[in-house]
This record gives C-alpha cells, structure tokens and sequence, in this order.
C-alpha cells in the first residue's frame, strides 16, 4: 500500500517560513492540489527536522538524502529525488538555509570546461548543438585508455575509429552525424590547443547516408489546417496559435522561440529581436498578423508570473518553455490538424519554399534565415520548379 503525505502541520524549524513559502508556490503558478502537495512536503520536512532534532543550519546535502530515504521507507510514492524536491530547495537556498552540493571537479571536467567555452566562444555553436558534442566528448574522453591526463596525448587513430565504429553498432544515421561532428570538433580543439601533437581528425570515419533531393515544407492550406486548429478559446490554444504563427511568417527555429523575452519584443519599431546559433542577435520586422497574435496571447493566454521569457508553461512551475515543448506543441499541432506530424523546422522550410517561388533571392532568404552562408540556402534552389523548367532540355528523338 503506498503513502501520501498527511494535512499539513509546521511547527518546527520550519514553521516562520510557511507563508513565504506559500507564497513562493503562488508565484510560480500551483494551484489546487499541486499547491496541497508542496505543502504537505513543507511540513513533512519540518516534522523530520524536528524529529531528527536538527537545526536548519544542518540542512546539509546529506541530511537531505536521509530525508528523502525516509520517504522511501515510509511507504511515500511521490517527491523521493533531489528533483522531485525543486521548487522547496529553491525556496530554501534563496533565503541561504540550503546550500546544494558541488561536485569536485576532475580533469575530465577541467578539459570539458575548456571544450565547451570553445564551442561556445570560438565556434560560436549553440547550447543545443554544443550539449551534444560535450556528451560525445565525454564519453570518448572518460574510455581513453590509458586515463585521462597522460591518455591524451598519446591517442592514435585506432582510438578514434574504434570509438565511432562502436557507436555506429548503437546509433541510427542522425545519432552518429552527431558523434562524428562531435569527434572532429573535440579532435581540432585538441589538436590546435597543443593538447595532442597530431591532427586526428581525418581518422574519424564518414557516415554514408542518401540525402533527401528536396526540403520538406507544407503547402498554404495545410499551414492554414495548422493554425485553425488552435483553441483560441482557452489560453494554451491562444498560446500555440501565436507561437505557431511566428513559425510560420518567420520561419525561426525551436530555440529561437524558446529564447524570446518580453523585451525582445519592440512594438514602436515594429522588430524582434531573435537570438540565434551561438551569440549572434537578429532583428527581424514583425508583420501585423504575428503582432495581432503575440497581443492576443499577453492579454488573455500569459498567465501573471515573474518570468520574463515570453512563453510561459501551463502548469506549475510557471517557468518558460524550452526549445523540445516548442517541439512538441507543433508535433501535437499536426496531428491535430491531420497531418503527418513534423516539428517546427517543417514551418522554417516552408517559409524559404514559399518566398522563393514568390520571386525571392536566395540572398534575401538567407537573411531571414540567418544562414551564416548563401551555400546553405542554395538547397532551396531545388524547389524552384518555375526557374528550373527553363533549363530542362527536350529528350533527344522527342516531339514537341
């Protein structure tokens, strides 16, 4: 039979921050029984405390764990991580009763550091793309034989393809793209850092995959199917609606709705600003349909919250979406509306598709794109089937 936690009763160490920490709840958005829950945490916290006969000063990391193993043993189903206990250990280390612990930091760690603040300053990657090269850095790094600090410098060839081709026995064609980037990037940062003496890079094997002739986009009625879907009727749909939108007209990527800020938005200039890949900051014109949307989302959809991000969960806590929620709102949105479901990269693709054959350059595409070359918009060339036509010979033998 499992436990759930009791009313609440604070009268121990915790008892003068109840309040607040109510309150602190409110802020971030519970309500009704995700409210009564924290709560009943709160005080089951305080009833321990007291118990234990310790005071919050000795709230440690540790004395934390023997919490939490009293949960589980005491039959509790819910809240038994250092997770599970977020918003309370937010509270808490905001008024400095709690201090989380920190982990020592190894070689391994030291070298990883440095590798991320090169993607992120000298590649200028973004945190998505830089996640994914740290995590196969890692673990390439952690299997370096021998350990790490006298490994390094002595890895040869055999290192590197005994690594990829171990993966390629675990991973689909999109996992190993990603691990054989990673290894070129991780293999130069060495190489050119003086961290090894040879360039290993062209050790890193290729992954054989058929490219795909066209770019994927959506026709204008299935576009519109994606819209009128929404619910605007309620705030979630009123929600979706704006973010699909600025998809749409704009063709901005997951992340780049994810970052948008309530500053971001300047409505005397007409202009958002957009934060890309890495550091780099774009100002695009907000057409009046976007405008309409992101009005009609702050005044009836945005729930009252201290974040400043623009989109805002439905739930508690009130916190802003991150790039996979923009993901999966488009994929719940296309199923919806009856399609086959697709993420927020379909709408970027169809927005270049669509300009294109309206006569834009691939210079002008670009720039709304923000590609960092012209070479990678020129795939959009494809699509041009009216620019296209003109080049097409007659078959030889043929009658017209």
């Amino acid at each position: 039979m499992t436990r759930c936690d009791p009313p609440v009763e604070v009268a121990g160490p915790l008892a003068q921050f109840k309040n607040g920490f109510v309150a602190h709840l409110v802020a971030l958005g519970y309500v009704s029984s995700g409210l009564a829950g924290q709560r009943a945490l709160f005080g089951h916290l305080d009833r321990w405390l007291d118990a234990a006969g310790l005071r919050l000063a000795e709230l440690t990391p540790s004395a934390l764990e023997e919490f939490l193993q009293s949960r589980r043993a005491g039959g509790y189903t819910t809240k038994l991580t250092a997770r599970g206990l977020a918003p309370l250990l937010d509270f808490l280390e905001h008024l400095q009763l709690y201090t989380p612990p920190v982990s020592s930091s190894t070689a391994l760690d030291d070298l990883l550091e440095q590798f991320h603040q090169h993607l992120a300053n000298e590649r200028g990657l973004g945190e998505g793309t830089a996640r994914g090269y740290l995590c196969v850095a890692r673990r390439f790094l952690a299997a370096c034989s021998p350990p790490l600090g006298t490994g390094v410098a002595e890895l040869v060839p055999s290192n590197v393809t005994g690594f990829v081709l171990a993966r390629s026995s675990e991973l689909g064609v999109a996992g190993m793209q990603t691990v054989v980037s990673g290894m070129r990037a991780l293999l130069r940062f060495l190489y050119t850092t003086g961290l090894t003496d040879r360039n290993l890079t062209p050790a890193v094997p290729t992954v054989a995959r058929r490219r795909e002739d066209l770019p994927r986009s959506l026709s204008s009625e299935h576009v519109e199917r994606l819209l009128s879907g929404c619910d605007r009727t309620t705030p979630v749909g009123v929600r979706d609606f704006a973010i699909l939108t600025l998809l749409a007209r704009l063709g901005l990527r997951a992340g780049e709705v994810a970052a948008i800020r309530l500053d971001d938005v300047d409505w005397a200039a007409g202009e958002l600003r957009v934060r890309g890949k890495g550091p780099r900051e774009d100002r695009l014109p907000l057409p009046g349909d976007v405008g309409d949307a992101l009005v009609a989302y702050l005044q009836h959809g945005r729930p009252d919250c201290a974040e400043r991000a623009l989109f805002i969960r439905s739930c508690a806590p009130r916190r802003g979406l991150t790039r996979q929620a923009v993901g999966g709102l488009v994929r719940a949105a296309s199923v919806r509306a009856g399609l086959i479901p697709h993420g927020p990269h379909r709408l970027r693709h169809t927005v270049a598709t669509e300009l294109l054959r309206d006569g834009a350059s691939l210079v002008e595409i670009a720039q709304l794109l923000r590609h960092h070359s012209v070479s990678v918009t020129a795939l959009y060339a494809k699509v041009d089937h009216r620019a296209l036509s003109g080049l097409v010979q007659p078959w030889p033998g043929a009658t017209r």
